[in-house]
């Protein structure tokens, strides 16, 4: 096994691993730490108290965060007739029916977010297995199947920071809020309102702690646990 470096070494001797952070406290860690040379991603990951196997502890949603994620979001739009000429108007960057499934299918995938009209669906299936696995397959629950009439208005969400949660096998949600050259208010915006999303999405089968923890990362630097209290305090301030 490869011995870690020296720079991510002294990054983590700033972060006590016995004491729990504030939000605030957190996101200042973490830029402190930061010694990557590139605008890395800001994330969360917590732990839930859910079990993946049950079809009633299943988490999944999305969010928009205020102040977006920081980066050029790539929106493809599998769409035909009427509904294509809407997409296009609305700025996607690829839209198209047939031609973009074959282009996917011989493994082109430079996007980051899809969407589908509700008649395409039943030929973007087909993609599951190239899509589903990157968290890129338009889904009705995730608010990637829309309506021609929708179509501008969940393009633009799009572009302006919406963000996709979603448990994983391990029961936990991993999700970024930013990059670490945003100002501290703005990360804390972007948290609270993931928090909040992940914390109002509490499914019918979810037993006794909902939320277990709470960490803050960046792309090459050391978790940060955050204080549970105070991150859900300031989560419920959104209201």
């Amino acid at each position: 096994m490869a011995k870690e470096g020296k720079k991510y070494q002294a990054s983590v001797q700033l972060v006590d691993k016995d004491r729990a952070y504030t939000p605030a406290e957190a996101v200042a860690l973490a830029k402190e730490a930061s010694y990557a040379k590139f605008d890395e991603t800001v994330e969360l990951h917590l732990r839930m108290g859910l079990d993946p196997r049950h079809a009633d502890q299943q988490v999944r949603g999305v969010a928009l965060l205020p102040h977006g994620l920081g980066k050029q979001v790539r929106v493809l739009v599998f769409a035909q007739g009427e509904a294509e000429k809407i997409a296009q108007e609305a700025g996607a960057d690829y839209v198209g029916s047939d031609e973009l499934i074959k282009r996917i299918e011989d493994g082109w995938v430079d996007f980051d977010i899809s969407i589908a009209t509700p008649d395409m669906m039943g030929k973007v299936g087909r993609l599951g297995r190239v899509l589903g696995r990157r968290g890129l397959m338009p889904n009705p629950r995730a608010g990637t199947v829309a309506n021609p009439e929708d179509m501008p208005r969940v393009i633009r969400d799009a572009r302006k920071g919406r963000v996709e949660y979603r448990l994983d096998r391990t029961a936990i949600i991993h999700v970024a809020i930013g990059k670490i050259s945003f100002d501290n208010e703005l990360l804390l915006e972007n948290l609270a309102t993931i928090v909040d999303a992940i914390a109002k999405a509490r499914p019918s089968g979810a037993k006794g702690q909902y939320i277990r923890s709470i960490y803050l990362t960046t792309t090459m630097g050391p978790g940060i646990k955050l204080d549970m209290p105070a991150t859900l305090q300031m989560a419920a301030q959104r209201q």
